[in-house]
């Protein structure tokens, strides 16, 4: 492509544009990011990072570094749906030790310490160059690539840079997302809350737990989050205004229910407008949108940001293929086919808990039930808080005959028999590498054809057998216990296993065939 700067560009520098750009960089990829502020995020939004996220944060070799800044579940924390004395109705003990993906199913952290560290890996980085103060001001998009408009906030002066693909990660309000007309699609949830952050005094105390408070005179939640903070959302009620609640006096009033004014600092209190949408497509042309400019969720299931973090690492083994002539450009119409039903399914679920909120309020209160109680939100918190994937890249024909296909394989940590080192226990996913992989019981279980030998070369697909290591925690996928070999995705999805007519050869063609690999 002529006058090519980079092989793609990220408009907002966020937590899933950050992650998005490490994700191609490390790939191989020359990666630019545009940023309107100049200053990182020192707000917090987000507060809880789920084990897949951890997990993403592993394959670039960064699992351990945000580990140390999450903060785990403390004794008796948990998820839990109370009346309006904060007494328990039901809800979730948090789960202990690691889960599914190998990491903590729920941890919590601040978000400007998390896209502080973040940052860094950014700098360290040398495929990325980042630009902040400078905004996006128009794209032009040709068959050929892109041409992106910049203007210098500080000194207003613009600018033009080629890029193969651009990200719109800039958020709710996303440039990218209008300048494409890419309009938004309601998912019918849309309503006032003031959002309220502290930091606590060291002598303070309060439930170390989250809270979903059916209170039918104010639906609110409670969030122990990362100490020392603390956070309360509460619902605006009919009548009430922005500035209303968005003053000092009746913030101290709400909180003052919880602790006195003297053992807390005010770190922020915003009446935001809590929205359940997705945008209508993901993608136009080279064009494709991640995060919040592509769908919004109200913040009961603790997903928004977990729910970018996926965009991103799809995008991140996707893209590196179509541009490495791998796979053909078709491969990035699956992007869409995967996210938007995922994220769907996570925002219709998040407006279950919030009706579902309500109808527990109105019962107290005596009142019709203003809702059917979706019976799927009192599930989320059970084992593992995303469904898997339903479409797209996925020999999904044997989700019918029982098989996990879409789920995530289940990440023990491991120790090679080979090195005889019993202090060498590594996560599974260190042996798998970054890209495909093919997992079996033994070798002979992962010896191909030589056709199939051919794409998994072309593809760089790993081959590791399960009788090479010992378990050291957790345990293998219990999918073993019915097939000799899966395949397994980048983002560590199950593509396909070996199964009655279906040979180990039968799904690497699928695979070729699935995501448009170009003939050799």
């Amino acid at each position: 492509m002529p006058n090519r700067d980079y092989d793609c560009s990220v408009v907002g520098y966020g937590p899933v544009g950050a992650l998005a750009a490490l994700l191609l960089a490390e790939r191989g990829l020359r990666v630019s990011i545009h940023e309107r502020s100049t200053r990182p995020l020192d707000l917090p939004r987000a507060v809880g990072l789920d084990g897949e996220s951890c997990r993403s944060f592993q394959s670039i070799g960064r699992g351990g570094d945000i580990d140390a800044i999450l903060q785990p579940p403390r004794e008796n924390d948990g998820l839990w749906f109370t009346n309006s004395k904060r007494e328990k109705l039901f809800g979730q003990p948090a789960p202990a030790g690691a889960g599914h993906h190998g990491w903590r199913d729920i941890a919590f952290f601040d978000q400007p310490e998390l896209e502080a560290r973040m940052r860094e890996f950014v700098a360290e980085q040398d495929r990325i160059d980042v630009f902040l103060g400078e905004e996006a001001t128009g794209i032009e998009s040709s068959e050929e690539g892109i041409r992106l408009q910049l203007r210098d906030l500080e000194n207003d002066r613009t600018r033009e840079l080629g890029c193969a693909y651009l990200l719109g990660c800039d958020g709710a309000s996303s440039f990218v997302r209008r300048h494409c007309e890419i309009g938004w699609e309601s998912l019918g949830y849309d309503q006032e809350w003031l959002v309220v952050d502290i930091e606590l005094e060291p002598t303070a105390k309060l439930p170390p737990q989250i809270m979903q408070i059916c209170d039918p005179n104010r639906l609110s939640t409670y969030i122990c989050g990362k100490d020392p903070y603390r956070r309360w959302e509460f619902q605006l009620i009919e009548g009430e205004t922005r500035e209303e609640m968005e003053n000092p006096v009746r913030i101290r009033q709400l909180l003052d229910e919880w602790l006195p004014s003297d053992q807390y600092e005010m770190r922020r209190a915003v009446v935001y407008q809590f929205h359940a949408a997705t945008a209508e497509r993901w993608r136009k042309g080279r064009v494709l949108l991640a995060g919040d400019s592509a769908h919004q969720t109200p913040p009961f299931l603790g997903q928004g940001l977990n729910s970018g973090f996926r965009d991103a690492v799809n995008l991140g083994w996707r893209i590196p293929l179509v541009l490495g002539g791998v796979c053909d450009d078709r491969l990035l119409d699956g992007y869409f086919d995967e996210r938007d039903p995922h994220a769907r399914t996570l925002v219709d679920a998040a407006v279950g808990i919030g009706k579902l909120m309500e109808t527990l309020a109105a019962r107290e209160a005596g009142r019709p039930d203003p809702h059917a109680i979706p019976s799927q939100s009192k599930d989320y918190t059970k084992e593992r808080v995303a469904p898997p994937v339903l479409s797209g890249a996925l020999m999904s024909e044997q989700i019918e005959r029982g098989f996990p296909i879409g789920d995530p394989l289940r990440q023990p940590h491991v120790r090679s028999l080979e090195t005889g080192e019993s202090n060498d226990a590594r996560g599974l996913d260190e042996f798998l590498g970054l890209e495909f992989a093919l997992v079996g019981r033994t070798a002979s279980d992962l010896e191909l054809g030589r056709d199939a030998t051919e794409i998994a070369d072309r593809l760089g697909i790993t081959r590791v057998a399960l009788e090479g290591l010992a378990v050291t925690e957790g345990e293998l996928d219990h999918v073993f216990d019915k097939t000799p070999a899966v395949l397994v995705r980048p983002d560590r999805n199950i593509f396909g296993v070996v199964e009655g007519d279906t040979s180990i050869d039968d799904v690497v063609l699928a695979l070729a065939e699935q995501i448009a690999l170009r003939p050799n």
